[in-house]
């Protein structure tokens, strides 16, 4: 490599700063993501978790309700249950609570317990998926 004694770098200095170190330092798959396999065989199984709408958190947290992980497995199957019957705003009952999920982009909408369900009325919904 030659080197310049001037205030502009040469080629190979220009080459050895961006192209040589970028591919050195760049890394070439990160731990946590997924391979786009792995996405696209997500979707088709249905995995993917549910997802909270910041309405559904605030509803969660005002409410004191907690989902264990059985409940958030079933809350994910119902949710899955829902997609395969075409419905596209379905209320899952999980327990002594009641969720509203928007199917198509697999998110809960607003989240309520048995208090709040006393006039047991639903709106804007297309189906139910009791679990």
């Amino acid at each position: 490599m030659k080197l310049q004694n001037n205030q502009f770098l040469s080629i190979e200095q220009l080459q050895d700063q961006y192209l040589t170190k970028n591919v050195k330092n760049a890394p070439t798959h990160p731990a946590e993501a997924l391979s786009f396999k792995a996405i696209l065989d997500q979707q088709a199984a249905g995995t993917t978790e549910v997802k909270f709408s910041k309405h559904a958190i605030g509803r969660l947290a005002d409410r004191n309700i907690t989902l264990s992980e059985d409940q958030r497995a079933r809350l994910n199957e119902g949710t899955v249950k829902a997609e395969a019957k075409g419905i596209k705003e379905s209320l899952v009952i999980v327990d002594q609570m009641a969720f509203i999920v928007n199917i198509p982009n697999n998110t809960v909408v607003t989240a309520m317990n048995q208090g709040e369900a006393r006039e047991q009325i639903f709106t804007n919904i297309d189906g139910a998926v009791i679990m």
